[in-house]
């Protein structure tokens, strides 16, 4: 049987944005624009400040995409201004974002790949 390693990534964050339904894909083809590789998205239903947005006549949906993008530090600030801007995130109630460092990130990575960085 094959020796079996993992191989674990440093200097990485990732990136969580939460948006108002339909704005997803812009968001997404931005990202990819800066180099990100891959993405994950879930849907979820939002609470909170819909009420009170709505009180200032801006109509919040309740219902949300979820994408989280995982990059290396030397992206990640470029690809997070670029998914904001794509968003419109400085529009009242389009989403919020935020950015967290990881300390390992484990996935399959071939060989090639590997003893290039090595």
């Amino acid at each position: 049987m094959a020796e079996r390693n993992i191989t674990y990534l440093s200097e990485a964050s990732m990136i969580t944005c939460v948006l108002q339904t339909g704005l997803a894909e812009a968001v997404l083809d931005a990202a990819h624009n800066c180099g990100a590789q891959g993405a994950t998205i879930s849907y979820g239903r939002g609470t909170g400040i819909r009420e009170r947005m709505g009180l200032m006549g801006v109509t919040i949906d309740e219902q949300k995409e979820v994408i989280r993008i995982i990059v290396s530090e030397e992206q990640a600030d470029r690809v997070f201004e670029a998914m904001y801007l794509a968003g419109k995130l400085d529009t009242p109630g389009k989403g919020i974002m935020f950015m967290t460092k990881l300390d390992r990130v484990a996935t399959f990575i071939p060989e090639d790949v590997l003893q290039k960085i090595a």
